[in-house]
């Protein structure tokens, strides 16, 4: 999945709306995703790992991933969740790709 360099991983206003635009606690909030980030994508991507805590993984930072406005990793997140708990092995690669791009946006706008 190609995206245009300028294209933001996270939807500034999604996440101005959901903080009544205090900027501090949008940070916080962000700090907090990318923590989340970090420890569950290799839980998901752990394919020698029970289905059922990855898909757990992946229902987790969707809700996340959702809630700061990173809507292709909440996206990414749900088709994955949905192929584990149906018993298939989905790939994980975009979604590596899109955390990195988001944490990557979350660090410039600090």
């Amino acid at each position: 999945m190609t995206r245009p360099k300028h294209t933001p991983c996270i939807d500034r206003a999604h996440l101005a709306e959901q903080t009544d635009g205090d900027a501090d606690l949008a940070a916080e909030l962000l700090g907090l995703f990318a923590g989340q980030c970090d420890r569950l994508l290799p839980v998901i991507a752990d394919t020698a790992g029970e289905r059922a805590v990855r898909a757990d993984a992946a229902h987790t930072l969707r809700g996340s991933a959702a809630g700061v406005g990173a809507n292709e990793i909440r996206g990414l997140c749900e088709a994955i969740e949905t192929k584990l708990r149906t018993g298939s092995e989905p790939g994980t690669a975009d979604l590596r790709e899109a955390v990195a791009r988001a944490l990557a946006d979350i660090a410039d706008a600090a």
